[in-house]
């Protein structure tokens, strides 16, 4: 699946099946990034005090969390693929999950409020968050990651049609 380059679909496409586009792989560096920046330091720190506390023999645990490394790279890889979106002429699709598949319908009459968030570590990568929040939390909705400019747009796209669906409640 390629990221990033698929189109946004129009209202008139309704009936079609929609358009996905999944999230940029900026997300997926910062998150394999933050694994290896928490996870090796516990490793070293494990191995150093095994060392002093418990004898040479002992070190050799300080690998369980290089082992959580090499599990956890792939593992990202999987949950970075399975996050999509898809903007349809009534609502907002969202999916994402590898061994449980979850899609969140968010109808644009529903939204309350819709924010861009970007914390330090996402700035730093180039990415940002978009929150959509509705009356009921259960249908609270995140798309993380995102390019600043496309979570922007979607801001502005979802705002403007929440406002004309709301309208007619």
């Amino acid at each position: 699946m390629e990221t990033g380059t698929a189109q946004p679909a129009r209202p008139e496409e309704s009936g079609a099946e929609p358009v996905w586009t999944g999230l940029p792989r900026g997300l997926l560096r910062m998150r394999r990034l933050l694994l290896v920046v928490w996870l090796v330091p516990i490793a070293a720190a494990v191995g150093v005090l095994l060392w002093i506390f418990a004898g040479p023999g002992w070190s050799a645990f300080a690998a369980l969390p290089l082992a959580v490394v090499a599990w956890g790279w792939p593992m990202l890889g999987r949950n970075w693929r399975s996050w999509r979106y898809a903007e349809r002429a009534d609502d907002l699709l969202i999916s994402r999950g590898v061994l449980w598949r979850e899609e969140t319908i968010v109808p644009y009459g529903r939204m309350q409020l819709v924010e861009v968030t970007s914390g330090p570590v996402e700035r730093h990568f180039g990415l940002a968050s978009v929150q959509l929040h509705t009356a009921a939390a259960a249908t609270d909705a995140r798309i993380p990651g995102l390019i600043p400019e496309e979570a922007e747009r979607l801001r502005d796209r979802l705002t403007e049609l929440g406002e004309a669906r709301s309208a007619g409640l």
